[in-house]
């Protein structure tokens, strides 16, 4: 068994994990168990580098704000704003503060300059406009799609003018409130605004769409993409928006629901620019429904990754990260007879695994289930070893 077990394992090279692939995916998801963590960052930006280099990617997407990663794009594209400026205003989440992914931006940055424009790096977030406290305004999205499509087209076209949206929308401090991730009565989500809004929206992503052609012959494929993020956002805040003020004992798995909805039209999006490395949560970007304890009760969704997959098939791949020990965080060495404690013992600090393979060397033995005595660590489900392509395996994960 330890030997089988020995012959899944493959040094943490971008050539070892695409030897575990049928092809080349068209989006290859890097999941991790746990955020901000310096050394899953720097193992992500050299995956990236080598995908790169020997792949042919050039898209890296991480679960960061969608509208906010275009001023990262922006500044690795053409240069737009110092490094600074892009990791202050360009994620979202608290992770521009982050070593490791200011210098993915600063790398990217780098291999940009002077390069033709089809061989540029790209960089999207792919989240939606969301934290775990509530959701952001739709002003943002609705206005810049409205203002694109208003220097295009025929104004007695649009369905509305710019002063009626910010009439609509009134003050961004009604969207934002914290306090309604708790309480329902406390969301403008349902108010007549709101639903006069969803109204709008709708009626100008049909707009975006039906000028297609003339849209793309008078600006550039990029302003068009970007208008079409645009309306995704805003019809996508302006639904969650309409859950946070539902009183239904299914809210909160209808929100975390349509968090993962946003985000997988996102994936499908940068999908259709070409190759691109995904990182996220393991649980954004497994095939398997994902589940959460939260103060309602436990909730249980299908998950971005699971979405995409369903579409992309073979061209969507996912490799999920798995960690040993980490001694920070009171995480200390894994159970021997659970799926990590197994991986622990080989000799390698880090290494790639062939998950189905493992799956069968396992045979019946069934592994338990790890338990984390740390909430912001997920250890991998056992029960759904194979429904991912390998497993990125990491003994200890040191601070120094």
């Amino acid at each position: 068994m330890a030997t089988d077990i020995k012959d899944t394992a493959h040094a943490v090279e971008a050539a070892a994990v695409m030897r575990l692939l049928p092809t080349r995916p068209r989006l290859l998801a890097l999941g991790e168990p746990t955020h901000c963590e310096d050394t899953l960052l720097d193992l992500r930006n050299e995956l990236f580098r080598q995908l790169v280099e020997q792949e042919g990617y050039r898209t890296i997407a991480i679960e960061s704000d969608c509208m906010m990663g275009l001023v990262v794009d922006d500044h690795v594209t053409s240069g737009t704003g110092t490094l600074d400026e892009a990791m202050e205003h360009g994620f979202s989440h608290g992770w521009g503060t982050l070593a490791a992914n200011r210098e993915l931006v600063r790398w990217m940055r780098a291999y940009n300059d002077g390069r033709p424009e089809s061989e540029r790096l790209r960089f999207a977030g792919f989240d939606g406009p969301l934290e775990i406290t509530g959701a952001a305004s739709p002003r943002q999205a609705l206005t810049a799609l409205h203002g694109y499509l208003a220097a295009q087209v025929d104004a007695d076209l649009l369905p509305c003018t710019g002063e009626t949206l910010d009439r609509l929308l009134g003050a961004d401090d009604r969207w934002t409130n914290p306090a309604a991730m708790m309480d329902p009565a406390q969301s403008v989500g349902r108010s007549a605004e709101a639903g006069r809004l969803r109204l709008l929206a709708d009626d100008l992503v049909a707009l975006l769409d039906a000028q297609t052609p003339h849209l793309l012959a008078v600006t550039s494929p990029d302003a068009w993409d970007r208008a079409r993020l645009y309306g995704r956002t805003a019809t996508g805040l302006l639904r969650y928006h309409y859950w946070m003020a539902d009183t239904s004992p299914a809210r909160m798995t209808r929100l975390c629901a349509l968090r993962d909805v946003m985000m997988a039209h996102n994936l499908l999006a940068v999908a259709a620019r070409g190759p691109a490395l995904i990182h996220a949560h393991n649980s954004h970007l497994q095939r398997e429904k994902s589940t959460m304890q939260l103060w309602e009760g436990s909730v249980e969704w299908w998950s971005a990754g699971s979405l995409v997959s369903a579409q992309l098939g073979r061209e969507y791949a996912f490799v999920a990260t798995a960690l040993g020990t980490i001694p920070h965080q009171g995480v200390d060495t894994p159970p021997p007879d659970t799926v990590e404690g197994l991986l622990y013992a080989l000799p390698e600090d880090r290494c790639v695994i062939d998950a189905p393979r493992l799956a069968t060397a396992l045979g019946d033995t069934r592994p338990a289930p790890r338990r984390s005595p740390w909430f912001g660590y997920s250890p991998l489900d056992p029960a759904h070893l194979a429904d991912s392509d390998g497993i990125v395996f990491v003994k200890d994960l040191s601070r120094t």
